[in-house]
């Protein structure tokens, strides 16, 4: 009678151990997912710049130097992995378009050109596609995190070495 106690009670940890088991995996494929949506957005908007810059050339050549500081931080973007390491440059990012979109104000006649307003629009509407995957990839990180400090779930996690992950911190525009 001891050993079929013993063989339940062996089943239902090993039984638990498995869901506690799958639950990390999943949580761990949903940041990997998260971060996957926001590199492809930010790559959206990486490839958008240059057209940006292109379009505010044409009426503020002189302004060479807020197009050379976008288009060196859209060029370290490329080499960054980690949200920990994206997070700041593409705020950095953010800010330089601040400083292009700022230069409509000098410049009357590229508040009226279409290819400008389109870029404009376009890249407002990645910041927004950002923003929402930033949030999802957020709230995976948090569960993930949250799941790799809980008891008992810590005790799997550390066996296996889960690690946890990074926040994706990221400004957005202020105009």
């Amino acid at each position: 009678m001891i050993e079929w106690g013993f063989l339940a009670i062996v089943a239902a940890l090993s039984v638990y151990g498995i869901v506690i088991y799958n639950r990390l995996v999943r949580d761990h494929q949903r940041s990997l997912a998260g971060w996957s949506d926001i590199e492809v957005q930010l790559k959206r908007r990486h490839d958008l710049i240059p057209k940006l810059v292109d379009a505010v050339k044409q009426y503020a050549s002189y302004e060479q130097s807020t197009f050379e500081q976008v288009t060196a931080s859209r060029g370290r973007a490329s080499s960054l992995q980690t949200p920990a390491q994206q997070g700041p440059l593409e705020s950095e990012i953010s800010q330089n378009l601040v400083s292009i979109y700022a230069l409509q104000e000098a410049y009357p006649e590229l508040k009226a050109d279409q290819s400008f307003l389109q870029l404009q629009t376009e890249i407002s509407d990645v910041e927004v596609d950002i923003q929402f995957a930033r949030r999802y990839y957020n709230g995976a990180v948090r569960n993930l995190n949250t799941r790799i400090d809980s008891f008992p779930d810590l005790l799997l996690a550390r066996l296996f070495r889960y690690q946890h992950a990074a926040y994706f911190e990221f400004e957005e525009i202020q105009r």
